[in-house]
């Protein structure tokens, strides 16, 4: 597996450095003990009242129908490339709190912030996650009965890193192509929206 390096203004954690979301998966299986880790780092995520409005569904290719069927629940354009991953999983907010019933406005954030852990932990564990919007979130719903008061917003391509030969052609260049990201002062403001903060 090739690592593609952050190119870093500020010093950060050695995972956040190598984390990336590949299109390329080598087949290796994951480690059912791996992929409970995962989730039990996902479990641990902040959230708004301790809601823990994450929920999630998870299929292997050792399970073939269980498979396909979280994957056809990926748009067409994703599908391609996260056949190859040998684990996809949903990810599923609940979009009211448990405690009095109305909206929680924090659950998309807070099911980010447990997709995040669990990518920090399979970073840790050499493995990859590639997050992705593109899904069909009303044959999610049809498929896993998954009640009015909770959406499907995300998939999750789950395993090793591939080297960017084994994705697809339509997607090989992406995984490629160097990491980038803004720099902060068009991200981290004080004062007014659009004014950069001085972070020294």
């Amino acid at each position: 597996m090739s690592i593609k390096q952050a190119k870093l203004d500020h010093p950060v954690h050695d995972l956040v450095a190598r984390r990336t979301s590949p299109y390329a998966f080598d087949p290796k299986p994951v480690d059912p003990a791996d992929l409970a880790s995962l989730f039990e780092a996902a479990r641990w995520a902040a959230s708004s009242y301790n809601e823990q409005p994450w929920r999630f569904v998870v299929a292997t290719k050792e399970d073939p129908a269980a498979y396909a069927q979280l994957l056809s629940c990926l748009v067409e354009g994703n599908r391609l490339w996260a056949t190859h991953a040998p684990v996809l999983a949903l990810g599923i907010a609940k979009l009211q709190f448990v405690r009095n019933g109305k909206p929680n406005k924090a659950a998309i954030h807070d099911l980010g912030g447990a997709t995040a852990q669990l990518t920090f932990e399979a970073t840790a564990r050499g493995l990859a996650v590639h997050p992705m919007i593109g899904i069909d979130p009303d044959r999610a719903r049809s498929v896993y009965a998954i009640p009015e008061d909770a959406e499907a917003l995300t998939g999750i391509a789950i395993g090793y890193a591939g080297t960017p030969d084994q994705a697809p052609e339509a997607v090989r260049s992406r995984d490629e192509a160097p990491r980038d990201r803004k720099p902060l002062s068009e991200i981290v403001f004080a004062g007014r929206f659009d004014q950069a903060a001085d972070l020294g």
